[in-house]
């Protein structure tokens, strides 16, 4: 994405958004979408028409391990 960290998601057109089947059905969900040049975008889907957050496979890959020991708990309870 030519070294930007955020982009308009209007810019993403024909990307495929995926969300956690843990999200629910009331719009309140982090959205993923892996991009032609391997990097992954995120976006909130209250706002599907809003900014994205561009991220390497690597930098989400440590977040996820992250989010998996437990490191962010503390931030949903």
């Amino acid at each position: 994405m030519n070294g930007r960290f955020e982009v308009p998601v209007t810019a993403l057109e024909g990307v495929t958004w995926r969300k956690s089947r843990h999200s629910g059905k009331w719009g309140n969900c982090v959205e993923l979408a892996a991009l032609d040049d391997g990097t992954i975008a995120l976006r909130q889907s209250r706002e599907p028409q809003g900014t994205a957050l561009i991220c390497t496979r690597d930098e989400l890959a440590a977040f996820l391990r992250g989010a998996k020991d437990g490191e962010f708990d503390d931030l949903v309870r």
